[in-house]
């Protein structure tokens, strides 16, 4: 005799992406119920800076996907939830320091345009209309007026209260429950089962081990990268400003330390400067290289920087798939198994593409986008 269910899906992860998730399932007609063995937002989505990002995504599957999550936040912000996220449709510049660095900025720019992006291309003489602080002698740059920017940890917030969902925070997934013929019917926790037809794993980083314990593979890596945070100061950086090999760096497999000056301003005034990567398992020990790759590349763009003080610095890690595209869609080997993670460095940006594709495969709607690409079962099983 079956178990009475406990709802009709349970997502695990109470990050962004799990969060929307169980807003586009609730929103389906879903009775959805969310767990984390840590709180909302405890993992890679507190340490994110909260990026929307079009302008770092090559044309293809994540691209569209990103154009898709865009929309979706706006309409988020527009229904009320702006104020409450710290919504900021600020757009992005990005800029190249050479002119082999422009041309190729350039190119991109015009394949991203092809596929639906804004992407206005910006003289090196009229970078300081959009930015007055940056270094001089830059050799032009790209503006995106898609780009915006989310403070994380509110935004999974808000978008579980708005989502209705159950919430079970502090409570492990210890294992993924299976029928008879192998079709999922819950899982497993610490403080008892909870029984549901379909499960949705959205555990960022931890996103391969969750598989695991639904006795399927999925090779999600974890990819550390530290911010520094500055003392809060006057509005002087006007949109989220990065370097153009911010881009090379995403699309990267290099296991070495690897930085790029991404620089952007915050409603509450402090200065948010990033990014690193490199692959160093779960070791969340202070890189002073990282920090002091960091602290040059700001200070080559907006050399005021030098001159103020660095108040903390906090670490995270990204979950990366070998091929830089997440998972997201049922999973064939565990029939009622879906997947939502992998996303690396783009999660908070994707997350609500993603949960309204995950909705729509639930509920067996047509999805706004070919969900093919980021099929959770592409990996050959020596990829693991």
């Amino acid at each position: 005799m079956s178990k009475p269910l406990t709802c009709d899906v349970v997502v695990i992860g109470a990050g962004v992406v799990g969060a929307a998730c169980a807003l586009y399932a609730a929103r389906a007609g879903l009775g959805t119920v969310v767990v984390d063995r840590g709180p909302v937002a405890g993992g890679t989505t507190g340490a994110g800076e909260g990026n929307l990002l079009v302008s770092d995504k090559e044309p293809g599957p994540e691209l569209d996907l990103a154009l898709l999550s865009a929309r979706l936040w706006a309409e988020l912000a527009a229904e009320g939830l702006g104020e409450a996220v710290e919504y900021e449709a600020k757009g992005g510049v990005v800029v190249a320091g050479t002119d082999a660095a422009r041309a190729g900025l350039e190119q991109l720019a015009a394949g991203q345009r092809a596929a639906g992006v804004e992407a206005e291309t910006v003289p090196a003489d009229r970078l300081t209309d959009l930015e007055p602080y940056l270094a001089p002698g830059l050799a032009g740059g790209v503006h995106y007026p898609q780009d915006a920017q989310v403070m994380p940890a509110l935004a999974a917030a808000h978008l579980l209260r708005a989502s209705g969902a159950r919430q079970c925070t502090g409570r492990e997934v210890t294992g993924v429950l299976r029928g008879p013929g192998g079709a999922v019917r819950g899982v497993r926790t610490d403080r008892g089962d909870l029984h549901a037809p379909a499960v949705v794993n959205a555990a960022g980083t931890w996103g391969g081990e969750v598989a695991a314990r639904a006795g399927v593979s999925l090779p999600v890596l974890p990819r550390r990268g530290f911010v520094l945070v500055t003392e809060p100061l006057p509005p002087r950086v006007r949109h989220k400003v990065y370097a153009a090999d911010y881009v090379a760096d995403v699309a990267s497999d290099a296991t070495r330390l690897q930085t790029s000056p991404v620089v952007e301003g915050t409603p509450a005034g402090p200065v948010l400067i990033g990014a690193s990567r490199e692959r160093v398992g779960f070791d969340r020990s202070v890189s002073l290289p990282a920090l002091r790759a960091l602290a040059a590349g700001a200070t080559r763009l907006f050399p005021f920087l030098a001159g103020v003080r660095a108040m903390r610095t906090y670490a995270g890690f990204r979950p990366y798939l070998p091929d830089h595209l997440p998972a997201i869609g049922p999973d064939p080997r565990a029939p009622g198994l879906f997947h939502a993670c992998g996303h690396e460095g783009a999660g908070i940006g994707l997350a609500t593409g993603t949960g309204q594709l995950i909705a729509a495969l639930l509920t067996g709607r047509t999805p706004a986008l070919d969900p093919g690409p980021f099929r959770p079962d592409r990996f050959p099983e020596e990829a693991v």
